[in-house]
């Protein structure tokens, strides 16, 4: 007995070197039942390893239980655990952004290039630097929110890209394509010419009018503010004029008209008819010269018509109809327009020179003065409404 007891307390000795707590009844395990008459018997294992062997196991039990318990951590360190461990694998926040090289038309790279950021959101407004290799980035950017970038540079034009909207799976968006081109130089020249050299290039352009391309309608302007002919240029219009070859041709049509007509009282035949074209184109020819060049030169008036072309058919025929006696003066402002009126007498008083004895007299020159206004009238309304759709350089002019 004394041997089983300091057996049992080494037992109970060992459980507690070794942290254990003593076990229940319950938590032993299960040793197989050993015969009553096989404790008593004597055996090839000897006395004490047969009787004592269930309390050995015991002991042994209960130290490999005890170990086990103390690889168990309590419920807090594996909860936190657990959740540094589901920090780790969830996916970290991804940041979007705009990059690119900023390079001109050549490839080479452009350092210190100014780079802005816009977006369809007004407040995201951004403005960076290239760096020495010309690199630009822009950060922290949304998705789905149209951008645009603009890179200026010192004598280079800007250069905007399109709209640029990021993708949710795109992190990273790299501008392709940026080419710097040189600034174009702008020249502002500014001539400056007399006011007789203008007159005299649209005196030029004048004397290039036809109405259908053949017939002189040199004495009309399309430009609103012409320069003031010179006394020079009133000659030289009314000379080219005078000279012009359908100038002849109008004056024989008209000569074989008053043929037909009996007037003025020329005899018939080639020869009245002669006299006829000589009277006509005399006429005109003095009415030319005199209302045209030399009084517009000693009144310093301008015989040309001034096309209006604008504003109510009303005011356009009253600007027509008055032609004959209101004119521009070479100020710019209208006046009476005597050189129109005294041309037409002059000429008219000039015709009884060569008109037959029949056809001579103060009836005769207000009979003429009376004709010739009537014909300008009548011109300067066609001039208005009808022969300017048919002028070749009114189209140009207008």
């Amino acid at each position: 007995m004394a041997s089983t007891t300091s057996l049992a307390m080494s037992g109970r000795m060992f459980a507690q070197d070794t942290g254990l707590r003593p076990a229940a009844a319950a938590d032993l395990p299960q040793s197989p039942a050993v015969p009553a008459e096989a404790i008593g018997s004597k055996s090839s294992a000897g006395p004490a390893q047969s009787m004592f062997w269930p309390i050995a196991k015991f002991a042994t039990d209960q130290a490999s239980f005890g170990l086990r318990a103390g690889t168990q951590q309590p419920a807090a360190q594996r909860d936190q655990r657990d959740q540094v461990e589901q920090q780790a694998a969830a996916p970290e926040p991804h940041t979007f952004s705009i990059s690119g090289t900023a390079t001109d038309v050549n490839g080479d790279i452009v350092p210190g290039a100014t780079i802005v950021l816009d977006s369809s959101i007004s407040a995201d407004h951004r403005t960076t630097t290239a760096n020495d290799n010309g690199f630009l980035e822009f950060r922290d950017l949304k998705p789905g929110i149209a951008y645009r970038v603009t890179i200026r540079a010192n004598g280079l034009a800007d250069w905007i890209s399109p709209a640029i909207i990021l993708k949710p799976e795109e992190y990273v968006f790299f501008l392709t394509g940026i080419r710097l081109e040189v600034a174009e130089a702008v020249t502002s020249v500014t001539v400056y010419a007399s006011s007789d050299a203008i007159a005299v290039e649209q005196v030029k352009m004048e004397e290039k009018q036809r109405v259908l391309g053949f017939i002189p309608n040199f004495y009309v302007v399309y430009d609103q503010n012409p320069a003031p002919l010179t006394a020079k240029l009133k000659f030289k219009l009314a000379f080219r004029a005078d000279t012009d070859p359908i100038t002849f041709i109008g004056a024989a049509f008209l000569a074989g008209i008053n043929q037909a007509a009996d007037t003025p009282d020329y005899v018939q035949g080639a020869k009245g008819y002669g006299q006829r074209i000589g009277a006509v184109y005399t006429d005109g020819f003095v009415d030319i010269m005199f209302g045209g060049a030399i009084l517009p030169s000693l009144l310093h008036q301008d015989p040309r018509y001034y096309y209006q072309g604008t504003g109510t058919i009303r005011s356009r025929i009253y600007h027509a109809i008055s032609y004959p006696f209101w004119c521009k003066g070479d100020n710019g402002r209208w006046q009476p327009n005597y050189s129109t009126i005294g041309g037409d007498l002059i000429s008219a008083s000039v015709s009884n020179a060569y008109y037959p004895v029949t056809n001579r007299g103060a009836g005769l020159v207000f009979e003429n003065t009376a004709i010739n206004t009537a014909q300008r009238m009548a011109a300067s309304l066609a001039q208005e409404f009808i022969l300017s759709r048919f002028t070749s350089k009114a189209r140009k002019q207008n």
